[in-house]
């Protein structure tokens, strides 16, 4: 059965200046959502504080916030994949600032958990759908690298927060940190609304000739035209709207690498949910005053960024599995050492070296996950993998808060391990994407 194919109009289109745009529009609400989903570890020590929290509390706390990502990224994925990428791009950063700034005036701490949901609820469909969206405007060459690129807003994300909460916390408090973080994603809602529709999803579902269009106009926004034998041949090709269900991430040929790709996003999301939300807390357990918890916090979050810059470099140059699995690997390693690490200058180097190796792997999944599906079933499967991180987080800080009040070294053990299994996870991966086509159907 003969179908619309995008791809060699898209390779017109080329990487140009809408697709640069592009990157600062979905990097910069990637960026806003690190900031919500970090908040609360670095504010964790000054809110512990204020409402004498108990480690129950603390874990619950931590926890919140996925509870609405895990709903956000199954609803959002599967929603974007059924009436397009449009609403959700637009949507879910609406959502997440709306009720991350009214996270700042939470009188007590019951409503403070239920507006972390809710923030929540627009952070987990955020990852999903923007990445769909930018993948879906790229032509295939250095692609992975960009995708890297993206995910590398999350790092200046978490850089923002622990700078703001060196900044703010000790002078103004926890809740002036929330008000200013939320900005960045109020001024984005704007700005969303003038990105177009996918033109990937515009041809799967019936609506080529709009498809043709907005690739007109980036093509024309990029400084260059269409071929018009290209575009008559791709319209010669357009076929009837197709429809994909949940259970197509089961297919004969998406089946392994669908249950493969969940055990990653769990594994690497209980090593760095488990780790990362307690580490101010653990500076301070291996004897940091809390005035220097921010910037040691901020130093460790500032390694984040050669680890995706080097990722970005590798997805290009020896595939995506990989550096996935070795990054992974070396994630474990890095925990392992942390927890043995005892003088000031020991801790704070195997810190570093462990959110190098963390971060890197996750921008080496985050360019391996989308090129995984074809457009007719993208979104829903990165929500789907994306789901499992929100199950994990869920999950994560309450293993931290129980197995941490026992012994630190176990806890980094335990999280240590789960970053092992998610290097053997990607090390069995059936499929190398890189250099391959967006498949459409």
């Amino acid at each position: 059965m003969r179908h619309l194919s995008l791809d060699p109009l898209v390779e017109q289109v080329g990487y140009g200046r809408f697709q640069r745009r592009l990157l600062w529009v979905c990097g910069l609400g990637w960026a806003a959502d690190a900031m919500e989903v970090m908040l609360v570890s670095f504010a964790l020590p000054a809110m512990a504080a204020e409402w004498s929290l108990s480690a129950a509390q603390k874990g619950l706390l931590a926890t919140a916030l996925f509870v609405g990502m895990l709903a956000g990224a199954l609803i959002w994925g599967r929603l974007s994949d059924l009436i397009g990428r449009k609403l959700g791009f637009m949507a879910t950063i609406g959502i997440d600032s709306l009720f991350g700034l009214l996270s700042a005036f939470s009188p007590n701490f019951a409503v403070f958990l239920v507006l972390r949901m809710l923030t929540g609820f627009g952070v987990g469909g955020t990852l999903p759908v923007d990445y769909a969206v930018f993948a879906e405007f790229l032509p295939a060459k250095d692609r992975g690298k960009r995708l890297v690129l993206l995910e590398s807003f999350w790092a200046f994300g978490t850089l923002a927060a622990a700078g703001l909460a060196w900044l703010v916390v000790p002078r103004l408090g926890w809740r002036a940190l929330f008000v200013v973080s939320a900005i960045p994603g109020v001024l984005l809602f704007a700005v969303r609304s003038y990105v177009p529709e996918s033109p990937r999803y515009l041809a799967v579902s019936g609506q080529q000739d709009e498809a043709i269009q907005v690739l007109r106009n980036v093509a024309r926004i990029n400084g260059k035209e269409l071929d018009e034998s290209a575009v008559a041949l791709a319209e010669q090709l357009a076929q009837e709207p197709q429809k994909s269900s949940v259970k197509d991430l089961f297919s004969r040929d998406l089946r392994r690498t669908t249950l493969l790709l969940w055990s990653i996003w769990f594994f690497i999301s209980i090593g760095y949910y488990g780790i990362f939300t307690w580490i101010p807390s653990w500076l301070r357990a291996k004897g940091f005053a809390l005035p220097a918890v921010y910037p040691y916090s901020f130093f460790m979050a500032l390694a984040q960024l050669p680890g995706y810059f080097s990722a970005a470099y590798l997805v290009e140059k020896i595939g995506r599995r990989l550096p996935l699995g070795l990054y992974l690997a070396g994630s474990g390693l890095g925990a392992l050492a942390f927890s043995l690490a005892v003088s000031p200058a020991g801790i704070v180097g195997a810190a570093i070296i462990l959110s190098f190796f963390a971060l890197g792997a996750w921008g080496a999944l985050y360019a391996y996950t989308p090129e995984a599906y074809p457009t007719i079933i993208r979104t829903t499967g990165i929500g789907s993998a994306s789901g499992m991180t929100r199950i994990a987080g869920v999950i994560a800080p309450f293993v931290g808060a129980l197995l941490s009040g026992q012994n630190l070294v176990t806890a980094l053990l335990v999280f240590g391990v789960a970053y092992g299994l998610g290097a053997l996870s990607a090390f069995l991966l059936p499929h190398e994407t890189w250099g391959s086509a967006l498949e459409d159907e």
